[in-house]
Order: C-alpha cells, then sequence, then structure tokens
C-alpha cells in the first residue's frame, strides 16, 4: 500500500476537483469617493466606499471645511448624501457658500441625542441609495464618544462594505479604533490680522501679507481670522512613505 504521495500529485488532485484553488485571484481596485482637496485626496487615496472612514481632531482643526468640500463635491457629482447631525451644528449658509447642492443633501438633526443620531445612520445605511453618509459627532465630548460601544462601528462596516456607500465619522478624539478603514487626524494652526487703531491692516508680528481681500469694515484693534493652515495625518492604514499632508482653508471676508 502506497502511503507517500508526492507535492506534484497532491496539488494535481487538489487543482482537478478545485480548478480554481491554485489561480491567484486579481484584487480589484477599491472604490473612492474624493475629498475635493487634492492635498487630502494624495494622501488617502479619497474616501473608500464600502467602508467606514474617521475623521478627527479638535475644535479649529479644519473638521468643518473638510466636511463641506466632500459635501460639496460628492453633491455636485450626482452623489445623494446624509449628514447626521448630532449637535445640530451644521449651518446651511457655510454649505450654501461651499456649494452644496441641497436637492441632493438630506439634513438629519438630532438634539445632541447620540442614541437618535446612530440609530438614524442605521436605518440611513440600511436603506441603500446614498453615496454617503456623515455621522457628525464634533461637539460630543471625547469621554463620551469613547464610551460608544465597539458593536456599532462593527454593525455600520458590515452593512457598508457590499455597497457604494461611503460612511464618514466626524468626532473631536478618535473612537472607532479597528473598524475604520481609513483614519485621517487634523490639526489647525490659525493666521491672524492685526487691525490698528483706525481699523487698518497692520503686518506687525508674523502676521503674512494679503494677497486678496474682500472690502468690509474692520474692527479696531483687534485679530482677524485670515487662514487655518490644517495638517492632516493619516492614523490608519500606516503605510511606508508620506503620511502626512497640509491644506489651507480661508476664513477672512
Amino acid at each position: 500500500m502506497r502511503v507517500a504521495f508526492s507535492k506534484a500529485e497532491i496539488e494535481s488532485d487538489i487543482a482537478s476537483r478545485f480548478e480554481n484553488a491554485f489561480r491567484l485571484q486579481e484584487k480589484k481596485a477599491a472604490l473612492t469617493l474624493a475629498t475635493g482637496v487634492v492635498e487630502v485626496d494624495g494622501l488617502s487615496g479619497g474616501i473608500p466606499r464600502g467602508a467606514l472612514s474617521e475623521v478627527f481632531g479638535p475644535a479649529s482643526s479644519g473638521r468643518t471645511s473638510l466636511l463641506l468640500s466632500i459635501l460639496s463635491y460628492a453633491t455636485t457629482h450626482d452623489e445623494i448624501c446624509a449628514v447626521v447631525d448630532i449637535n445640530d451644528t451644521f449651518s446651511p449658509v457655510a454649505a450654501a457658500a461651499s456649494g452644496i447642492d441641497f436637492d441632493r443633501l438630506l439634513w438629519i438633526r438630532c438634539g445632541a441625542n447620540l442614541e437618535h443620531g446612530f440609530k438614524a445612520t442605521d436605518l440611513l445605511l440600511n436603506a441603500g441609495g446614498f453615496g454617503l453618509v456623515v455621522l457628525d459627532m464634533g461637539d460630543v465630548a471625547g469621554k463620551d464618544a469613547r464610551r460608544i460601544i465597539s458593536s456599532w462601528w462593527y454593525r455600520f462596516r458590515r452593512t457598508v462594505e457590499n455597497k457604494p456607500t461611503a460612511i464618514v465619522v466626524m468626532s473631536a478624539e478618535a473612537c472607532t479604533r479597528s473598524c475604520s478603514s481609513l483614519t485621517l487626524e487634523l490639526n489647525g494652526i490659525a493666521e491672524w490680522i492685526r487691525t490698528d487703531g483706525e481699523g487698518e491692516e497692520t503686518t506687525k508680528g508674523n502676521v503674512l501679507p494679503i494677497r486678496h481681500v474682500t472690502r468690509s469694515p474692520l474692527v479696531a484693534h483687534a485679530n482677524l481670522l485670515r487662514m487655518n493652515s490644517i495638517k492632516v495625518n493619516r492614523r490608519r492604514p500606516i503605510t511606508a512613505g508620506v503620511n502626512e499632508s497640509r491644506f489651507s482653508s480661508s476664513n477672512y471676508f
């Protein structure tokens, strides 16, 4: 009785029964949704569809600027979007100025109720039809965000994994843990313009020169926010090469 078989014989026998067993499967390129910010897209490759992404950072870190850019790009490129606004901080005025198409945007206000926000997000993801769903928890305290059980994040990830939907969680501190396919950390560095007693612009200190200004009455003896220089760190996935970039958000009118 023969008890030894060669490797070639074993592989041949398996291949005859399962013809694809030894065939390398071609990995399909992941579909993404652009953010509208060249520097962020170059760093992240865009927001992955069929996955959960997280953007976090403290106040004035650039979260709102990036959110408005993502929504503006998506709604003007045939995507139906939804914003689940936990603390009712979304500004329609700023959204309109950013070029967002309101005919393609669903805005859900949650009145600072986390439970309502998560249930609304769950309903939207299961309903389908949305290219982008944003869960905006930017003003939720970090201690409350960290207490959110991981099963919610896993549920969201499983719900969209076979759909062309991208879900983005905006938060002050990282809270989705290993459930996110893409995690971006934002930090903003404000640049200010000082005015003298006559309401005129001055260039004292480290104030940068202004290239273009839309004139409006300036307040005497004040510091006006000219620009927010935003640093983006890709925390997940970490790959060899560049994991950091910068972009600027103009705030001076």
